[in-house]
């Protein structure tokens, strides 16, 4: 059966908290896991979830700050450990080789699993799956770092009034739909575009054509605030998103559901992140990402 769904594992900034675990993040897509910024403790929280290394086929680094990448060491040697059956490929900044490097051997430990290492260098599109199509875009942080956008490719919707117009049913809808027109009647004239479902997620950042290029027309997109609206000058500096600049894309872009991340230990109230989202103007589905939640991807429409 076919899942699609975001596991959070953990939603803090720099400093865990007591109920906020570092950064980690896997979006279930079909038959495939996709890992992102895993922070120290991921190991710890994947268990909570209820997450396996089995389920982890790619793994997607934003940028190498600690919060965002000291996981990785424990996560591939527990990929190595468990015997993942299949390849599994690493995406990160191509200029923090260096660090993935020292990441990825920082203890002895026996390799068993082939880890792909695809380096992201350019905006642009990094893999190509029947399911999906993953792309990078560049943000603007203090160090090199990149969003990720996965796009599910357009599918044709039947319509059944126009498919009785004509007469075509049963075995004949199927005939059509692989060969592309049946007794004169073309695909088009019986169905419509579906467009593909589009997840984003967007972590350290200020606001740049990056944010609002991944943002644009997605189901669900993930996205950080670490600050709320009356720090936006440390964020600013510090290269982060307020509650509210990250509502604002949202809105702007079309967005279905909307889940805040990456929360400052500074702020103890959550639902104040909520209010600045609904003031900047979203309207869509909102969540205030917590620790071993799960959101499910928005139906197709």
């Amino acid at each position: 059966m076919s899942v699609r769904e975001f596991v959070v594992l953990g939603t803090a900034s720099q400093v865990p908290t007591r109920h906020r675990n570092h950064n980690g993040y896997l979006l279930r897509w079909d038959g495939e896991g996709i890992l992102f910024d895993p922070g120290e403790g991921t190991q710890r929280q994947m268990l909570r979830a209820g997450v396996a290394a089995h389920d982890i086929n790619r793994l997607c680094v934003t940028h190498f700050h600690g919060d965002h990448s000291l996981g990785l060491a424990g996560v591939i040697q527990r990929i190595n450990l468990d015997r993942v059956p299949h390849p599994v490929t690493a995406h990160f900044p191509a200029s923090g080789r260096r660090f993935f490097d020292r990441l990825r051997y920082a203890t002895a430990y026996r390799e068993t699993v082939r880890l792909a290492e695809e380096p992201v260098a350019a905006d642009g599109i990094l893999a190509g799956t029947p399911s999906y199509t993953l792309e990078a875009r560049k943000l603007s942080h203090p160090v090199e770092a990149y969003g990720y956008r996965l796009v599910e490719p357009d599918g044709r919707r039947m319509l059944p009034e126009k498919l009785a117009a004509h007469g075509i049913a049963g075995p004949d809808v199927g005939r059509l739909q692989r060969e592309g027109a049946l007794n004169g009647v073309t695909l088009d004239e019986v169905s419509e575009i579906r467009r593909g479902q589009r997840f984003a997620f967007v972590m350290d950042t200020r606001l740049c054509d990056g944010v609002h290029a991944l943002a644009e027309g997605s189901d669900l997109l993930v996205i950080e605030s670490t600050f709320l609206d009356e720090d936006v000058r440390l964020a600013t500096e510090h290269g982060h998103l307020t509650a509210g600049q990250a509502a604002r894309v949202a809105a702007d872009a079309g967005v279905r559901h909307l889940v805040l991340t990456h929360f400052s230990q500074r702020y103890s109230d959550p639902s104040e992140f909520e209010r600045q989202a609904r003031a900047a103007g979203f309207e869509g589905e909102l969540t205030i990402a917590r620790d071993l939640m799960r959101v499910p991807v928005p139906k197709r429409t």
